[in-house]
C-alpha cells in the first residue's frame, strides 16, 4: 500500500518489541503502513506523497494522559491559577487582580493553592478573602481538589453557619466557637459549589477547543477524562462538529451509574475518538488536607484516620452492579486503607465475574494508588487491576508524605513495586491538580526529583525510579491497553494510527538534567501535525 507521507531521518522509539527502533515511518492518510529505514520507507511513497525530514529528532508513540479532569482543566485555563504560590500574600495578590476585573456580585473562582508550600504553613480563612473580595463570592479549590477556600459571601449564599451539620463524606472546618472558617473538605465543598451558576454549554465548548491546543503543545494525543456530564456533552459537541483532535476515554461518575445501565452503555462503546471507560468511585480524600483514608492515624494526629467518601459496602454494591452490566470500575484511592478496601471489593467482583463464566476481562483500575499497606503490594497484579498513577504527584507531595505518613512513605508512589509485581502501570497528570505537561511526569518518573533537583541527586526513595522505556510505555502503550485499544493505538506499529510525539532531544540517550530541559517539538494526531516547531 502506497504511503501519502513518509517521515525520515528520525529516531523512532516504537514501543513495539518486534521493531524497537527505526529511522523512518510511512503513513497512508492516518494509518502507519511501514516502519524501518529511510530508503525502504521512501520506496513506499505514492504519487503526490510528501517526505518530511524530522532532522534527527526523537519520536515516540503519541503521549496519552490517563487521568485528566478535562472540563475542569479547560475552564481553569480561564480562571485564577494559584499553583506555585509560595505564600498566602502571593495567593491573595493573584485573587485580588481577578476581583478587580470582575463585576461586583459575580463569582471569582480558581484552584491550585497548597498551604504546605507557603512560608507559613497554615490553612487560610474566609476573613483573609473578605478583605480583598467584600462584594464577590469566591471559591478556590486547593491543589488536590479535596478542599475549598471560600469567603463569607460564599458561606452566606450557601447558608453555612455554626449550626450547619457536616455532610456525609465531608466536613466543615470550624474555629474554637464552632463557626465555619472558610475551609471545606470533600463533599462539604458541594454545599457552596451547588450555588455557583454553571457555565453555558457554548462556553464549555469554547474552553475545550482552546484546551486542546494546549494539550497538543504538551505532546498529548489522547486523554482519559474523569469529569461529569457537562464534559461529555462538550466532547460530543466537538466530535459531531469534526473538531475533536484528541482521543478520549470518558469515565462515568458513580452517581450516573443507573442512567448508564438504563441506556445499556458498556465499557468500550464509542469510537477511537470518544469511547466509554469505566465507572468512577471516590473511596477517600487526599494527602494535603489529611483526608486520605489510612489504616493507622496521621503523624501527630492520633485521632485522624482520614475520610471514607464511600464506605466499603457502598463501593461493593456499585462495583458489582457495574461489572454485571459490562462496565469496568475505576476508583480514586489515596490512603492505604482506601486502597485495601477497594482491593477487597475487586477481589469479590473478580469472583462474581468468574462465577458468571465471563471470558472478557473488564479493565478495572485504581486511580493514584498513592500509598499501599505492605500486605497489599502484590494484590493489584494478582487481581489484574490497573495501577493508574501520576508520577508528578510523588515529587510534588514528597515533603507532605514524609510529614504525614512517616515511615509509611516508603510504600508510596511505588511505581517500581507495581511493575515488578506484574501490574499494568499507566501514567497521567491529574490536571488541573497538576500541570498537564507530561514532560514533568517523565522527569519525575526517571529521577524521583522535583524541578529544583530536590531532595538529592539519587532522588526520593530512588529504588522506585523507572527507566525511560518503562516511563514512555506507561504514557503510551499502557494507556491503550487500559482503554482496550492496543490493536490500533499505543505503539509505532504497522496498521496502527499515526499518533506521534516528537522531542527536541533524544530522551533515551540524554542525562536526567537534559530530560528536564527537553521540549515537545511536534505532535501528530491521526496523521496530521497538530503542533509543529519546525
Amino acid at each position: 500500500m502506497s504511503a501519502t507521507t513518509v517521515l525520515i531521518n528520525g529516531r523512532f522509539y516504537t514501543m513495539d518489541p518486534t521493531t524497537p527502533t527505526a529511522t523512518a515511518v510511512a503513513i497512508r492518510n492516518n494509518v502507519i503502513v511501514g516502519v524501518g529505514n529511510d530508503d525502504d520507507m521512501r520506496a513506499l511513497l505514492g504519487a503526490g506523497g510528501k517526505v518530511v525530514d524530522v532532522n534527527g529528532r526523537c519520536a515516540t508513540p503519541g503521549l496519552v494522559d490517563a487521568h485528566v479532569h478535562f472540563h475542569g482543566y479547560s475552564l481553569q485555563l480561564q480562571r485564577v491559577n494559584l499553583d506555585g504560590c509560595r505564600s498566602l500574600g502571593e495567593a491573595l495578590g493573584r485573587i485580588a487582580a481577578k476581583v478587580g476585573e470582575t463585576p461586583a456580585g459575580e463569582w471569582v473562582r480558581g484552584r491550585g493553592w497548597k498551604h504546605d508550600d507557603w512560608d507559613v504553613v497554615a490553612f487560610p480563612n474566609a476573613q483573609q478573602l473578605d478583605t480583598i473580595a467584600p462584594n464577590h463570592p469566591v471559591n478556590f479549590r486547593d491543589r488536590s481538589g479535596h478542599a475549598s477556600w471560600v469567603n463569607s459571601a460564599a458561606l452566606r449564599l450557601a447558608g453555612i453557619d455554626k449550626h450547619t451539620p457536616d455532610p456525609a463524606g465531608g466536613s466543615i472546618q470550624r474555629d474554637a466557637n464552632g463557626n465555619p472558617t472558610g475551609i471545606l473538605f470533600e463533599t462539604a465543598i458541594e454545599l457552596v459549589e451547588n450555588h455557583i451558576p454553571e457555565p453555558t454549554p457554548a462556553r464549555v465548548v469554547e474552553a475545550m477547543r482552546y484546551a486542546q491546543t494546549q494539550c497538543w503543545q504538551a505532546g498529548l494525543v489522547g486523554i482519559h477524562d474523569f469529569d461529569d456530564r457537562d464534559c461529555f456533552v462538550g466532547l460530543q459537541t466537538l466530535h459531531s462538529n469534526g473538531e475533536l483532535g484528541l482521543r478520549f476515554v470518558k469515565n462515568i461518575p458513580e452517581y450516573r451509574l443507573d442512567h448508564a445501565i438504563g441506556v445499556g452503555l458498556r465499557s468500550g462503546f464509542g469510537d477511537d475518538w470518544l469511547r466509554i471507560g469505566g465507572v468512577k468511585i471516590f473511596a477517600d480524600g487526599a494527602l494535603g488536607p489529611r483526608t486520605a483514608l489510612m489504616v493507622e492515624p496521621y503523624e501527630g494526629e492520633p485521632h485522624n484516620y482520614g475520610i471514607a467518601v464511600k464506605d466499603k459496602e457502598e463501593m461493593q454494591a456499585i462495583s458489582s452492579a457495574a461489572s454485571a452490566n459490562g462496565l469496568s470500575v475505576t476508583v480514586h484511592a489515596i490512603g492505604d486503607r482506601a486502597n485495601h478496601d477497594i482491593l477487597d471489593v475487586y477481589e469479590a467482583v473478580r469472583g462474581e465475574e468468574k462465577a458468571r463464566g465471563e471470558t472478557a476481562v473488564l479493565r478495572h483500575r485504581i486511580e493514584h494508588v498513592q500509598v499501599l499497606h505492605p500486605s497489599d503490594l502484590n494484590r493489584l497484579a494478582e487481581l489484574n487491576v490497573i495501577a493508574s498513577m501520576q508520577p508528578i504527584h510523588a515529587t510534588s507531595d514528597m515533603v507532605m508524605a514524609d510529614r504525614n505518613w512517616g515511615s509509611r512513605a516508603q510504600y508510596s508512589y511505588a511505581w517500581r513495586t507495581m511493575l515488578n509485581s506484574g501490574a499494568l502501570l499507566v501514567f497521567g497528570s491529574d490536571a488541573p491538580v497538576e500541570p498537564i505537561e507530561p514532560m514533568l511526569g517523565i522527569y519525575a518518573a526517571v529521577t524521583r526529583r522535583n524541578q529544583a533537583g530536590d531532595p538529592s541527586p539519587e532522588g526520593w526513595y530512588p529504588e522506585q525510579k523507572l527507566t525511560m522505556h518503562e516511563t514512555i510505555r506507561a504514557f503510551t502503550l499502557a494507556a491503550a491497553e487500559t482503554a482496550g485499544t492496543e490493536a490500533r493505538q499505543g505503539s509505532i506499529t504497522l496498521g496502527k494510527y499515526a499518533d506521534l510525539t516528537f522531542y527536541d532531544r533524544d530522551l533515551f540517550t540524554v542525562s536526567a538534567d537534559e530530560v528536564k530541559a527537553t521540549n515537545i517539538a511536534a505532535t501528530m494526531v491521526d496523521g496530521e501535525f497538530k503542533y509543529q516547531t519546525w
